[in-house]
């Protein structure tokens, strides 16, 4: 996978900058928001005409807050582009409006999943997404999620420090202790998902505030990333040297996996799309 540097500030928090990628990026794209430096990339299916199913976006409030939201398109459902796309656009809008009116981030992330989910509901033809967002208030982190895309956090000396769990029947076996994750990775039941954007029993699981180190590390990614690689996988590759260099070689070992050429690793060719952000000292 060929990448190349691109560097740009996000534009003035008091425009509530909102940015979106859908699609196929051929280059990851990088930002600055203060302190953190955030990566991003997406890309469909390696050999695989159809469209990208995932969809990102970030939505900078002002000078110490900013979300980060990633959702993967059900692709056993119909319109899974569609869906992710619908859901990221109306998920940021709906945070943009919101945060004007001086509500609180966390009922604004959470008016941001319902409007979301009525979107999505909305295209009536049975699609659903997953959807993951991470809330960062000066360098407070807080996870929402509905669905198996993730997000990872870890410090420098390869601590994990946090990791949302995937709304699945192989994830709740891995909650409960019953499967290893990397177990979990070969299980053929890997791809069923039980919580999505798209229904009226759709919930969003909120995790516990977090406070960023210097040099931690946050992966938000589908489950092209999270299927092929473990948790500890993920943070030997993404917990030091720069943060771009660290996006690649997260993405050229999950290439190396989609490939299949280690026929005892897991290999699940997806649709690719993460959010890599570090706190710079």
């Amino acid at each position: 996978m060929a990448v190349t540097d691109t560097h740009e500030s996000i534009p003035a928090p008091s425009a509530l900058a909102h940015r979106r990628w859908t699609g196929d990026m051929e280059t990851r794209e990088s930002l600055v928001f203060g302190a953190h430096e955030v990566v991003v990339f997406t890309h469909r299916c390696p050999g695989i005409e159809r469209p990208n199913q995932d969809a990102m976006g970030l939505v900078a409030i002002d000078e110490d807050r900013l979300v980060l939201v990633l959702a993967d398109g059900a692709g056993g459902q119909p319109a899974g582009d569609k869906a992710s796309e619908a859901a990221v656009r109306t998920f940021g809008l709906t945070v943009q409006r919101v945060a004007l009116e001086g509500v609180p981030l966390r009922e604004a992330v959470l008016q941001g999943f319902d409007a979301a989910n009525r979107a999505v509901v909305d295209l009536a033809v049975g699609a659903a997404t997953t959807l993951v967002v991470v809330e960062l208030d000066g360098e407070t982190l807080r996870t929402y999620h509905a669905g198996d895309s993730r997000a990872l956090v870890c410090g420098r000396g390869g601590l994990l420090k946090l990791i949302t769990a995937a709304h699945s029947p192989v994830g709740h076996a891995v909650q409960a202790g019953i499967l290893e994750e990397d177990e979990a990775l070969h299980h053929d039941e890997l791809h069923l998902v039980s919580n999505m954007i798209g229904g009226d029993d759709m919930r969003v699981e909120i995790g516990a505030p977090l406070e960023l180190a210097a040099n931690d590390t946050l992966v938000v990614a589908s489950d092209g990333i999270f299927d092929n690689l473990g948790p500890e996988e993920i943070v030997e590759l993404v917990r030091k040297g720069p943060t771009e260099e660290a996006t690649d070689a997260l993405l050229a070992a999950t290439d190396q996996r989609m490939a299949g050429t280690d026929e005892f690793a897991p290999c699940k060719p997806d649709d690719v799309s993460l959010i890599v952000l570090r706190r710079q000292r």
